[in-house]
């Protein structure tokens, strides 16, 4: 059954994915179901609010020369949360950009303006350490998800240089999306263990599994759970998300850093309006042709129950146009192409 054959939900943007996306006889999926009978139990709980997130601010200063590590990607997100730790709540700051040979100038030159504009110190990482486990996914037609595997290697990452430089508190560009919730803070924003993730993570450790023995990747982390087993070991850090606490919508804080740091949108973006490294559209369409969607379609999905998103809204973000050329020109440095 190809994507666009998969009955979606009437209410988000998720297909039926059985068995562990269904769709009742009204066609509402069973993630909307279980959002529902959460807001009925949750009724007397109030969502988090900003002063939650000074008070943590407060709680956790940096004892050295830093109060938070800011995760950069060069997009809305993460640059609107590097300008507030700057500048709305005054922490030190340090910066922090991952780039695993597929970040865009466009998002790189968003990042180095934002730090040129703020004053603050700023750490660029760039590595080719992923390319031969993502040329081994492309070429034996793993269904391993592309951005799983990099986010598990980032994360460690971030997680050694807040260790490193003893930074209580990483700050990432997430919204709620992605993450809202105390409970998902440690998840760092994808709980495999969710529904919409079940299918993809059995594949992404299905792949891992093949990397036992391989000297390359002998410490490389085998889930996001590692990930947090190992830094726990390292440094009590905590991670945030300015985003899941206030309440401006996005295009208020888009404003906000067009006016004040010349922050500039990607001509070719998936979502829509998002800014991500080109493998990342490989990735997603990877993820659409196995699985019939991507995490954005989860995360897309989550804002619509929160009424943050509408749904056509959505379905428009969603659209993902990728030719053949343009997807040869991404994978060129990992010695692989695709057939017409």
């Amino acid at each position: 059954m190809t994507p666009v054959e998969r009955p979606m939900c009437a209410r988000c943007v998720m297909p039926r994915a059985e068995p562990w996306i269904t769709l009742d006889a009204q066609g509402v999926c069973n993630l909307c179901r279980q959002h529902d009978s959460l807001q009925q139990s949750a009724r007397t709980s109030r969502p988090p609010l900003e002063t939650d997130f000074t008070r943590l601010l407060q709680k956790h200063p940096g004892k050295a020369k830093y109060d938070v590590l800011v995760m950069c990607s060069g997009g809305k997100d993460s640059t609107s949360a590097l300008y507030y730790m700057t500048r709305r709540y005054k922490r030190r700051v340090l910066a922090f950009m991952f780039d695993h040979g597929f970040e865009t100038a466009e998002a790189k030159a968003n990042v180095e303006r934002a730090v040129e504009i703020l004053d603050i110190d700023f750490i660029s990482y760039r590595s080719t350490f992923m390319h031969d486990m993502f040329e081994r996914i492309l070429k034996s037609g793993s269904q391993a998800v592309l951005c799983h595997l990099c986010s598990i290697w980032y994360m460690d990452l971030t997680f050694e240089l807040a260790a490193r430089f003893e930074i209580p508190i990483i700050i990432a560009g997430w919204t709620k999306g992605q993450s809202s919730d105390a409970e998902m803070m440690s998840k760092c924003a994808c709980n495999i263990s969710a529904p919409e993730f079940q299918a993809m993570g059995k594949a992404t450790h299905a792949f891992l599994d093949t990397l036992e023995g391989d000297p390359k990747y002998g410490d490389f982390p085998r889930s996001m759970e590692a990930v947090l087993k190992r830094a726990r070991k390292r440094f009590k850090t905590q991670v945030l998300s300015p985003h899941w606490f206030l309440p401006q919508d996005t295009q208020t804080y888009v404003d906000l850093i067009q006016r004040e740091l010349d922050w500039k949108a990607p001509e070719f973006s998936y979502p829509k309006g998002s800014t991500n490294c080109a493998l990342n559209f490989i990735s997603a369409q990877r993820s659409i042709e196995h699985f019939g969607y991507s995490h954005y379609h989860v995360e897309c999905s989550k804002m619509i129950r929160q009424g943050l998103l509408t749904r056509d809204e959505a379905l428009a973000q969603l659209v993902l146009e990728l030719d053949v050329d343009t997807k040869n020109a991404i994978a060129k440095p990992l010695d692989f192409r695709f057939d017409e």
